[in-house]
């Protein structure tokens, strides 16, 4: 979606604002379930998936390519940063691979519609919710191959609905809104 105002600029302005952009959401990926759970306790990192949402946000403004990384590295950033920083890993080492997987399904699935979200911000919507069933089916298969039991597995997803429901409407909004930002910008440099 940011291609449309970078149009006019080189290359390697464009990756270098994608490359702030994606950080950006690692940092808010990061910084979201810190803030959820001191204000919510750990309940509401699992209620809310806080960390999902700047990867959604990700794919549909970025691209696939740039929400499948903030995907991978939302996680593992976070794991890294309050292993080391908080001495309590968040996501702990065993949710840490179904959250990679599951994320990077997020950014993927998001990322694959930013081409028609540039086109038409309503299919924001379709992109958020693709990904997420999507991003929940993958998380499924690799627990039930991982060996988890099916009743902890359907508790964890109806726990993570309240989240799914919220970005299933915020998101697309946010991007929608952003989308008017950005046509206003883009008609101003044509003005120029």
């Amino acid at each position: 979606m940011l291609d449309l105002v970078l149009k006019r600029h080189s290359i390697a302005f464009r990756v270098s604002v994608k490359s702030i952009v994606s950080i950006l959401m690692v940092v808010v990926a990061v910084a979201l379930p810190q803030i959820f759970h001191i204000a919510g306790g750990v309940s509401a990192g699992a209620a809310y998936l806080p960390m999902y949402a700047p990867v959604l946000l990700a794919g549909c403004l970025l691209g696939w390519q740039w929400g499948l990384g903030v995907g991978i590295l939302s996680p593992l950033v976070s794991f890294g940063f309050s292993s080391i920083a908080l001495d309590s890993a968040m996501p702990a080492l065993s949710r840490l691979p179904f959250m990679v997987l599951e994320l990077s399904v997020f950014g993927l699935v998001s990322g694959l519609f930013s081409k028609k979200i540039q086109t038409n911000s309503l299919f924001a919507f379709p992109a958020v919710i693709l990904s997420q069933i999507c991003g929940r089916t993958v998380y499924v298969i690799y627990n039930l191959i991982a060996g988890r039991q099916f009743p902890e597995l359907l508790t964890a997803i109806q726990t993570g609905l309240i989240g799914l429901y919220l970005q299933a409407a915020v998101i697309p909004f946010a991007v929608i809104l952003l989308s008017i930002v950005l046509k206003r910008e883009r008609e101003e440099q044509g003005n120029e």
